[in-house]
């Protein structure tokens, strides 16, 4: 932990198991992220980090173990009307599909955790969409229908979208997936910013050579299991010994995730695949 930082961690896991209906998919979670921190959760398609993310939210089940959100049990957490405070960035790679709406448009709907249920948005309230819009580098794209943006613009919306909740803690699934180099330097200025601006971050990746530099800690999910968690230079000193160890074998959650289904969308219930 960082001198300085708080005591109490924002996401505290001991012995957490995640999975759908009776099947976990992972198991011995044992875990704490504290603010100011960005951790990089990384590991093989069908090792089950996504699982543990849509566990803190709810959107896979909770199997055993203790799981905490701001020192709260997760069951109950549930029931605090909080949920504002995890923002969360699906890994979606498209937005064009199924929604016309501009870039403004799709970033207000993350602001709504935080309006009445009848209020009309207030001045505050577009300030902040304007200011996650522009966190984002995407100010002058406000007014664009998103079915005319790039798939890693699309990304950095659906990033603003989670922003205008101002959370106290973002989740992000796979934010550079399907986005060309060029866009991927983009999204790593991004969470850049996010970074040096204290945000704390929880960063689902197969891969993070593009925001490698942002990262503060790795924790790498394998075989079902956290397999190595520790600072993000220490990771790198010991990268080819831990994912050689760790990577070379076969994935039953591989298999069992590789039928279509509605992994990564924010929509997706517990019927969504481990990634």
């Amino acid at each position: 932990m960082t001198a300085g930082m708080s005591v109490e961690p924002i996401v505290s896991l001991r012995g957490a198991a995640f999975g759908y209906g009776d099947n976990a998919v992972v198991r011995h979670v044992t875990l704490d992220v504290f603010p100011g921190e960005v951790v990089a959760i990384l590991g093989p398609n069908g090792a089950g980090k996504s699982t543990i993310v849509k566990g803190l939210l709810g959107l896979s089940d909770q199997l055993g173990g203790e799981v905490l959100l701001f020192g709260t049990p997760l069951d109950r957490f549930g029931r605090t009307g909080d949920h504002a405070r995890l923002g969360y960035v699906p890994q979606r790679h498209t937005l064009s599909g199924s929604v016309r709406a501009t870039a403004e448009e799709i970033v207000a709907t993350g602001r709504l955790v935080r309006q009445s249920w009848f209020g009309r948005p207030s001045a505050a309230d577009r300030q902040v969409i304007a200011r996650a819009l522009d966190i984002v580098g995407l100010a002058d794209r406000a007014g664009t229908d998103v079915s005319t943006l790039s798939g890693g613009q699309q990304r950095r919306v659906l990033i603003a979208r989670a922003l205008a909740a101002q959370p106290d803690v973002l989740l992000m699934d796979e934010p550079t997936a399907g986005v060309d180099t060029a866009n991927q330097h983009v999204l790593a200025e991004v969470l850049g910013r996010l970074a040096a601006q204290g945000v704390t971050m929880l960063v689902v990746t197969h891969e993070m050579d593009a925001f490698v530099e942002v990262v503060t800690r790795v924790v790498v999910v394998d075989r079902g299991g956290v397999v190595f968690d520790g600072p993000r230079d220490v990771f790198l000193a010991r990268e080819a010994e831990v994912l050689h160890e760790h990577h070379n074998h076969h994935h039953d959650h591989e298999l069992y995730d590789s039928r279509p289904s509605l992994t990564g969308n924010a929509e997706a219930g517990p019927t969504g695949r481990a990634s």
